[in-house]
């Protein structure tokens, strides 16, 4: 059953101002007349080199920006046609791991306000009926219980509750952003390119880490990346986007063994191989 369907999704920017003064004529197509499907339960794959407009894609998906025209369904309901409250009642069920892990976290913020701000704002993810009038101090008690849950699930321990972004090294931001997303239990998230600021090594670990949080939670990805090794490993589909448009969707053994496109063929030449094991 598809999770997400996208029918005939464009965004277009306009030029703006020339540099030599007055308007620039023309438009960028940074996303151009695609249509795709996600299952519940896959991880769909979406390479690129920058500029191709994948990480435009992801967001607008999300619905963090709005397209030129196009259709986006998620789980059988049109997201563009959705209130602004009833997005919001969306939003528990679609969140976002950004690329950078140094600039996604709140420097001014504990971990333990970070990872809880979703729950403060959604207060049906935590742990006691909405309906109910909990006593003093019971919702505080609740987000505090869930969020040492989500920070041994991405693989910290309590001691990180009191600490700043500052004090941890980048693969353990992007645990920490990680925690963050799956707060409000989601289905789908979207993943975009969250360990291209990595070295490998952590980058495998943080790999590894989606895989299995995916497995434990039931989660449905969207995974954007520049690298072909890394959405081998990861996709049970690949998306091969190219200025704007989809040029090759398949499965990932089809697509990283017999690509049809030219495109397609040189990302997989031009990616060096790196080690991920489960």
């Amino acid at each position: 059953m598809s999770l997400i369907e996208v029918q005939n999704l464009t965004k277009v920017f306009p030029l703006g101002e020339s540099i030599f003064g007055g308007s620039a004529e023309g438009e960028v197509r940074a996303v151009d007349d695609v249509s795709l499907n996600i299952e519940s339960g896959e991880t769909l794959g979406l390479v690129g080199e920058s500029g191709s407009g994948k990480s435009t894609l992801g967001r607008l998906v999300l619905r963090l920006m709005e397209p030129t025209s196009g259709s986006i369904r998620f789980d059988g309901r049109d997201l563009l046609s959705a209130s602004r409250r009833e997005m919001r009642q969306r939003r528990r069920d679609m969140q976002i791991i950004f690329q950078d892990p140094f600039g996604s976290l709140d420097p001014r913020m504990r971990v333990e306000h970070i990872i809880a701000e979703p729950l403060i704002i959604h207060e049906h993810a935590l742990m006691v009926s909405p309906s109910a009038k909990p006593a003093k101090g019971t919702a505080s008690t609740a987000r505090r219980k869930r969020v040492a849950e989500l920070l041994r699930a991405v693989g910290l321990d309590e001691s990180a509750l009191q600490r700043y972004p500052h004090e941890f090294s980048g693969g353990q931001r992007q645990r920490i952003g990680i925690a963050r997303a799956l707060a409000l239990r989601p289905k789908f998230i979207v993943a975009d390119e969250p360990v291209s600021a990595l070295d490998v090594s952590v980058g495998a670990q943080i790999v590894n880490l989606l895989a299995q949080l995916q497995r434990e939670f039931g989660l449905t990805y969207l995974f954007i990346s520049h690298s072909m090794p890394v959405v081998r490993y990861l996709a049970t589909r690949i998306a091969v986007m190219y200025r704007g448009k989809l040029v090759e969707v398949g499965p990932t053994e089809q697509i990283t063994t017999q690509p049809t496109h030219a495109y397609t063929r040189s990302l997989l030449q031009a990616t060096p191989e790196i080690e991920l094991t489960a």
